[in-house]
Order: C-alpha cells, then structure tokens, then sequence
C-alpha cells in the first residue's frame, strides 16, 4: 500500500486564528467565498466540483445555531456531524470521475443530506444517487433541507433518495456503484460496501479508531481490489445506532 502526501495537510496547519478570520469575516461568511476560499488554498481543483459546492448552499444543511461557512466538522445532533467543507470537497475530488452523469452513487452516514445533494447534482436525473442513514430524525431533516436546495428536482422524480438502514450494509438494491463516500470511521472496511462498488468504481472512507486514514478504494474491471492512503482525518465511528446513541 502506498500512502501518498496529502494537499489538504497545509491548509489543516493553518492556525486557528488565520482560519477564523478567513471564514467569520464579512462576505466570507456566505457560501460562494467558502467555495472561492477552498479553491484559493487548492482544497477544489475541478471547476464542476466548484460549481456544485456553489449551487447546494450549505447553510441550508447546517442546523440554526450553527457556522455552515466556518472550515470545521459542526454537531448534528444524534451524536452526528456533518464534515467541514474542505473534507467534503476533498471527497468530491476524489470521487469526480466516478460522479459523472448517469452514474451511480452512494452516501453511508448521509446525515444532513449535503453531499448525497451535491452527489445528486454531479451524477444527473440521468443516474442515482442514494443516501444511507440510520437515524430516522436525521432522514427526515435530511429530506427536508434536500427539498430547499438545488437538489430537489431529482428528489421529486426520484434520482435522489434517502433510506433508513444500516451504513455498514450499504444499499444492495441500487447496487453496484460507480461512487461510495462513508461519512464515519470504520474499523476496517466494510466487505458490504466493497462488494456494492461496480467495476472501475471508487470509494472514499475513513478507517481507523484513535488514528484514522482518509482511504481510496478502487475496483478494477478484472474485480481485484486497490486500497491506497490519502490522509490522516479524524471522523466520528461508523457504528450501530444504538452505540451511536449512548456516545458521549
């Protein structure tokens, strides 16, 4: 396994005090300068993830109380997060290739619903993008926030869906997929989710328990198997819901 140096580690060295004044201060605390700010420290790199970013505002995903445009994971409820920006677009640069219209993607631990929303917008009306949570209040405000942003045409006609189950398990009846982002930590990899990525598919997820690895998962066409190391993260467990529920 190679592990590669990651360009996301720079800009987590930034110091607090430079973070909080580049996303708290005047027109930064909108989401158009949250995307130019990521693309400005080579978080985004790809014009159609920028676009996406733009279109799905965040603040719609973020709970009232929240700073949806701060670079920091923010709580959820639930013992939930949603990730910062920089680790959502992260993600969507990893996966671009494998988001491209008429695709088939799915989000494991989907929580707010943001990213299954930009996976939504990247694949098209033309391919699915599946959503997978086990916390049905988390469902629910999902689908809701889904239907303020510029996802909710492929909502309404069915593209985009968001199911309560078992992130672990996946989401076998839309299988296989060209793109699977899980949104916890497992401790290994799920042989479930492996199992539901197609051919030529891409997965990105966290493994580890006190010291965790962004990781990339990619299926070859023969069916074998590469897993690579991207970066360090720090995300919460990838869990049952009741475990997640007695979480401090």
């Amino acid at each position: 396994m190679r592990k590669t140096v990651s360009r996301l580690i720079p800009f987590l060295l930034l110091p607090l005090l430079v973070q909080h004044a580049l996303w708290s201060s005047g027109a930064s605390d909108k989401n158009k300068s949250m995307v130019e700010q990521l693309r400005r420290y080579g978080i985004i790199r790809s014009s159609k993830v920028a676009e996406v970013m733009e279109a799905v505002d965040r603040g719609l995903f973020v709970p009232p109380g929240g700073s949806p445009y701060f670079d920091s994971p923010m709580p959820i409820g639930y013992n939930a997060t949603i990730s910062a920006p920089h680790m959502h677009a992260a993600c969507l640069e990893l996966l671009e290739k494998n988001l491209q219209p008429g695709m088939r993607a799915l989000d494991v631990g989907s929580g707010t619903g943001y990213l299954t929303a930009c996976f939504a917008l990247m694949v098209g009306p033309e391919g699915r993008a599946v959503g997978v949570e086990h916390i049905p209040e988390l469902v629910a405000t999902s689908i809701e926030n889904i239907k303020k942003s510029a996802a909710a045409p492929q909502l309404n006609d069915g593209s985009l869906s968001i199911h309560i189950a078992d992130g672990r398990e996946g989401w076998p009846e839309l299988a296989p997929y060209d793109a699977i982002h899980v949104g916890a930590a497992a401790p290994q990899i799920p042989e479930a989710l492996v199992e539901q990525l197609k051919p030529g598919g891409r997965m990105v997820i966290p493994v580890g328990t006190m010291f965790q690895e962004l990781k990339v998962v990619d299926k070859k066409l023969d069916g074998t198997v590469s897993i690579r190391d991207e970066t360090s993260v720090r995300y919460v467990p990838l869990t049952s819901k009741e475990a997640q529920l007695r979480a401090n």
